[in-house]
């Protein structure tokens, strides 16, 4: 979809270290914007370049630099049990918040069996799979979600309610790739859309309602739209009943049930980010679990099981001209592959972002392949 003749690729380790001193610059302590780049970059790795570098501007900096992110991470444990904690995050960085918090939920698992950790007052926390991953290394299944910005409308509903609030499952497989689903509740999220318009493409019609009801395809101006409430996601399933949109619409208001219910935070409208014409801070709320294999079967057993599964359904019949049949986490393990050696590709519009960076911090130590 990129002009291939704009995007460059930049090894990993150069965009991982130029992120930490990023973080950095703006007040995050190293061992912290240490968490933050390697989440970013992990996304990157992974071939899911909505929520990679990309994302280091627009989501973490310019917030920090607005005020309304703060990057310092003062993180209070309100509630604890043997199996169970709740978290406040005070408005830090996410992915500091979130990492913390899974974490503390394998802790509790390595001990009870099960651990539920939820956080509040939090920010965006990056990809949701990181956090599953963190749990499958430690032999166990991980789940975890999310509430975010309100993007999504009901079903029957054109204004934007609900967040793409991801709902994230990671298990062990004895494949080299574990079993990943990690996406959003909507058929596409604002940064695939963001992707789309970096390329400056119409999106696909179905991903977005409009005020009348009907379907847009106006990638700039649906994301102008989405931020003024004009314009809302659709959940999974699409527009009304008839293909299953409710699924999608009922998925995502169980994250956010979970996100906010649980620790009495902020739901819905209230994360807006915007009160009376002035941002404010968003008020995530995430949940985390992590379920220790140990205590039901073999660590083993169920790898080889869960991989036999995964075969299985690879193995199926294929439709007429399809190629292959995937399972969730083979994309990104194949993105990694391709990747490992070359890096993450960086558009014309990032490159100028990097350079903007490196300019406003004095970060001169750096030159990038795409300025040779």
């Amino acid at each position: 979809m990129e002009n291939l003749e704009e995007v460059k690729w930049v090894d990993f380790a150069t965009l991982e270290n130029f992120m930490v001193e990023v973080f950095k610059g703006v007040g995050v302590p190293e061992e912290e914007a240490k968490i933050c780049a390697e989440v970013l970059i992990t996304a990157d790795k992974r071939g899911i370049d909505s929520h990679g570098i990309s994302r280091l501007k627009p989501i973490y900096y310019d917030r920090i630099k607005t005020g309304v992110q703060s990057p310092i991470t003062r993180i209070e444990v309100l509630k604890e049990g043997p199996t169970t904690a709740v978290i406040d995050g005070n408005n830090g960085m996410g992915p500091v918040i979130a990492q913390k918090s899974m974490a503390l939920a394998i802790e509790k698992a390595k001990n009870m069996g099960l651990g539920m950790v939820v956080a509040k007052n939090s920010t965006h926390y990056g990809i949701a799979g990181y956090y599953v991953l963190m749990a499958i290394r430690e032999g166990m299944i991980g789940i975890t979600g999310t509430n975010a910005r309100p993007a999504i409308a009901p079903t029957f509903g054109v204004e934007n309610m609900l967040g793409t609030n991801p709902l994230t499952f990671g298990m062990p497989s004895d494949e080299e790739f574990p079993f990943v689903l990690d996406g959003a509740t909507s058929i596409a999220q604002r940064g695939k859309i963001e992707v789309y318009e970096r390329a400056g493409k119409d999106i696909p019609s179905g991903w977005v309602i409009g005020e009348d009801g009907k379907t847009r395809t106006d990638t700039s101006q649906i994301l102008k739209d989405l931020a003024r409430g004009k314009a809302a996601l659709l959940p999974l399933g699409g527009i009304g009943e008839e293909t299953a949109g409710y699924k999608g619409y009922g998925y995502a208001t169980v994250v956010e049930i979970l996100s906010a219910a649980l620790q009495e935070g902020k739901y819905l409208k209230q994360l807006a980010g915007i009160e009376e014409g002035k941002l404010v801070p968003i008020n995530l709320g995430h949940f985390f679990v992590a379920i220790n294999l140990s205590f039901f079967t073999e660590l083993e057993s169920f790898k080889r099981i869960t991989g036999d599964i995964l075969r299985s359904l690879r193995a199926s019949k294929k439709a007429p001209g399809a190629e292959r049949i995937y399972t969730a986490g083979e994309k990104e393990y194949l993105a990694w592959l391709e990747r490992k050696d070359k890096g993450a590709p960086i558009n014309k519009n990032l490159q100028q972002e990097l350079r903007a960076l490196r300019e406003e911090l004095g970060l001169t130590q750096y030159k990038f392949p795409f300025e040779k």
